[in-house]
C-alpha cells in the first residue's frame, strides 16, 4: 500500500468516526426527550479500504409506532369517556344515596303510602308534599348536571378542533422539512422525530392513519377515512353551541368540509378525545336525560287528575306539573328540567296537601272527596297503586319497559354503573396496550445511555488509532522528502 492510499484511509477513517462520534453525542444529548429516537450512522468501505458516511438514519419500526398511534387514539377516547360517566355518577349518587332520584322517588312512594293508611292526618299530607319537591328538585337537579355536562363536552370539542387546527399546521411544517431533506439528500431525522411527535399529539385528538409516498411525504387521514393532510394541512372546522339544553342537538366536526362527528356524521372518527366527547354530549347524557324525562312523565301522570263527574274534562296535573299545563302521554325532551309541584298543594305558598286525598286542585269537577270525609282514603290509595304499578316506558331510555316507576329509577341507575364500569375496563385495556406499545417501541428506537457511552469509548480509541496513523504516515513523508534533499 502507497503512503498516498494509506493517508487517505487513515483520513477517510477519522473523519468517518468523527462523524459516528458526532452522531453519538446527539443521541445522549435526546436522551431525556421522549420523542427522540436513536441516531444511526450508516458506514460503507470502498474498494480501497477507505470508510466513507453513506447517510444518517434513525431506528424505527413503522408497524409498531402504527401500533401505538392507534393505542394513543383510543385511550384518549376511553379516558373523555370515563371522565363524562364520573362527573354523572358523583352529581347523581345512587339507590343508597339521599341525591340519587331513585332514592328520592322511594321516599316519596314512603311517604304517600304512609299517608293513605292515615288520610286524616295533615302532618302526613305536607311529608308528602315536601318529599314530592325533593323528587321534583332532585330531577330539575340532575337534568342541570346532564346539559352542563353536554355543555362541557362541546366547549372540550372546540378546544381539540382547535389544537388539531395548530399541530396539522405544524406538522405541515416538518413534513416540508422532511421532504426537501429527503430530496436533497440531507439529514432528516430531527424533522423526522418532530413530525412523529406531532402526529402522536394529532392521535389523542382523533384517531388516524397514515401513507407514507416518495421522499418520506406522508398522507394523514382520520380512522373514518376523510382526509387531514395531504400536501397542506386540511380545515377542521367546529361551531360550538353556547347553551344545551334537552332538545339541543350538538353541531358536527368538519374535516375539509366532511362532517366526522355528530348524529348525523357522514363518516365519524372511531377513537380520540372527540370522539369520545361526542359520544358522551349525544349519546350516553341524551340517554341519561331521556330517563329522566321519563321519571318525570311517571310522576305527573301518577298524579294527575281527572274528570270524577263522567263528564269529558280532560285530565290535567295534579300534585306534579310539566310547566305546559298538560299530562304528557309520550316522552318529553327535558321534562325533568321543568317538573314542579303544584302551588295548589304548597302549604308554603297557600295551597292545601289535603288535596291529595279530595282531589280538585283543577276545579269542582275534578274533586274526589265530594263529603270532604277526614278519613277518605279511597283517592290515596289509588294513587299509591298508580305509582307502583308497571307502566310503558319509551325505548329512547334503553332500559326495561312494563316496570313500575320505583324499578325503572333504579335501573336508571344501574345503566350508568354499567356504562361507567365498561368504560373504565375499556379505558384500563387502552391504557394496558397503549403502555405495552410505547416500551416495545421505545426498546427499538429509544436511546440508552449505557450503549452509546460504550460506543463514544469504542470510536474515541478508533479515532485515536486513525489520528496516530496519520502521524505516522505524517513521519514518513518527512523522511521521504528528507532523503530526497
Amino acid at each position: 500500500m502507497s503512503l498516498t492510499t494509506a493517508f487517505n484511509t487513515a483520513q477517510s477513517s477519522l473523519l468517518t468516526t468523527a462523524t459516528q462520534i458526532s452522531t453519538s453525542a446527539r443521541n445522549v444529548a435526546g436522551a431525556g426527550d421522549p420523542s427522540a429516537s436513536r441516531k444511526i450512522t450508516v458506514t460503507t468501505t470502498t474498494a480501497d479500504g477507505a470508510s466513507r458516511v453513506v447517510n444518517i438514519t434513525r431506528a424505527s419500526d413503522t408497524l409498531l409506532y402504527e401500533r401505538t398511534l392507534n393505542a394513543t387514539s383510543a385511550s384518549a377516547g376511553q379516558q373523555a369517556i370515563l371522565l363524562g360517566l364520573g362527573q354523572l355518577k358523583l352529581t347523581v349518587g345512587d339507590t343508597t344515596e339521599t341525591t340519587s332520584p331513585a332514592a328520592k322517588l322511594g321516599v316519596l312512594d314512603n311517604a304517600l303510602n304512609t299517608y293513605a293508611n292515615a288520610p286524616d292526618n295533615s302532618t302526613l299530607a305536607t311529608a308528602v308534599v315536601t318529599a314530592a319537591k325533593d323528587a321534583a328538585i332532585g330531577l330539575n337537579a340532575a337534568t342541570a348536571t346532564v346539559q352542563q355536562l353536554r355543555g362541557t363536552a362541546d366547549s372540550k370539542i372546540a378546544d381539540a378542533v382547535s389544537q388539531v387546527n395548530d399541530l396539522l399546521a405544524q406538522f405541515q411544517a416538518q413534513n416540508t422539512a422532511v421532504v426537501l431533506g429527503s430530496e436533497n439528500g440531507t439529514d432528516v431525522t430531527d424533522a423526522l422525530d418532530k413530525r412523529d411527535a406531532i402526529l402522536s399529539q394529532i392521535a389523542e385528538k382523533m384517531g388516524v392513519t397514515t401513507v407514507t409516498r416518495a421522499h418520506n411525504d406522508m398522507v394523514v387521514y382520520t380512522d373514518s377515512g376523510a382526509t387531514l393532510f395531504e400536501t397542506t394541512a386540511r380545515a377542521v372546522s367546529f361551531r360550538s353551541t353556547p347553551v344545551f339544553d334537552a332538545a339541543t342537538t350538538g353541531n358536527s366536526v368538519f374535516v375539509d368540509g366532511v362532517s366526522v362527528s355528530g348524529p348525523s356524521a357522514a363518516m365519524p372518527v372511531q377513537s380520540g378525545e372527540i370522539a369520545g366527547l361526542a359520544r358522551v354530549r349525544d349519546s350516553l347524557t341524551v340517554t341519561y336525560q331521556n330517563q329522566l324525562d321519563e321519571m318525570a312523565r311517571g310522576l305527573v301522570t301518577t298524579f294527575a287528575e281527572s274528570d270524577q263527574t263522567g263528564g269529558s274534562a280532560p285530565t290535567l296535573p295534579g300534585l306534579f306539573t310539566s310547566g305546559s299545563g298538560t299530562v304528557p302521554g309520550t316522552l318529553t325532551p327535558g321534562l325533568a328540567g321543568t317538573i314542579a309541584v303544584n302551588a295548589a298543594f304548597d302549604s308554603t305558598v297557600g295551597g292545601r296537601p289535603a288535596l291529595l286525598r279530595d282531589g280538585g286542585a283543577n276545579g269542582a269537577a275534578y274533586v274526589a272527596n265530594t263529603t270532604s270525609a277526614a278519613a277518605y282514603g279511597v283517592r290515596l290509595h289509588a294513587t299509591v297503586t298508580a305509582l307502583e304499578a308497571a307502566r310503558t316506558f319509551d325505548p329512547a331510555g334503553q332500559l326495561s319497559s312494563g316496570t313500575d316507576l320505583a324499578t325503572f329509577a333504579a335501573g336508571s341507575v344501574s345503566w350508568l354503573e354499567a356504562q361507567r364500569q365498561s368504560a373504565s375496563a375499556a379505558s384500563d385495556s387502552a391504557g394496558a396496550v397503549l403502555s405495552q406499545a410505547s416500551n416495545a417501541l421505545s426498546a427499538i428506537t429509544g436511546i440508552n445511555l449505557d450503549q452509546e457511552y460504550a460506543a463514544q469509548l469504542e470510536l474515541e480509541r478508533s479515532y485515536q488509532a486513525s489520528s496516530k496513523l496519520i502521524g505516522v504516515i505524517g513521519q514518513l513523508y518527512d523522511s521521504l522528502f528528507a532523503a530526497i534533499r
